[in-house]
């Protein structure tokens, strides 16, 4: 019995990240178009959901908690491209956005995962790799809020 306890845990929280985990939309077009309506920038978080620790460690961490939610709510749009490793998960996700991801991994990943940049609406970096940033969620909203507020500043200036 607690072994399949364990097994609907383990299957549970696999699936949560499957097609985008709370708050982060999966098709690329729609977040580009959506940041530009709200005038928020992207968060693009490239990741491997199931089978990156590292990735993992920052959803559980940071991504998923209450404050972040409510940062991200407030001031980005979050996008997620996510690459499964197992069987499963990689015959669910839909073939047009692995295709979508495929390229986003071209333009985006840089070296390894998780790699996490803030974006314009048009997929211009706004930032270096976020990455996995020490000090957690606050860290995190820290560098996001001076990261907005320069490209505010820029974009002002550009005006």
């Amino acid at each position: 019995m607690k072994t399949l306890l364990r097994s609907l845990a383990v299957l549970a929280a696999t699936a949560s990240f499957a097609f985008g985990s709370e708050g982060w939309m999966t098709n690329w077009e729609e977040a580009k178009a959506k940041a530009k309506a709200e005038n928020k920038p992207i968060l693009i978080n490239l990741t491997g959901s199931d089978w990156c620790a590292w990735c993992i460690k920052i959803e559980k961490e940071v991504f998923s908690s209450k404050e972040f939610q409510e940062f991200a709510k407030a001031n980005v749009i979050m996008m997620e491209a996510d690459f499964p490793r197992k069987k499963d998960l990689v015959e669910k996700q839909p073939a047009e956005i692995k295709k979508q991801n495929a390229e986003l991994k071209k333009q985006y990943l840089a070296g390894g995962y998780p790699t996490v940049w803030l974006l314009d609406a048009e997929g211009k970096k706004l930032s270096e790799d976020l990455g996995e940033l020490k000090g957690g969620t606050k860290a995190y909203i820290e560098k996001l809020t001076e990261l907005i507020a320069k490209s505010k500043e820029a974009e002002e200036k550009a005006e």
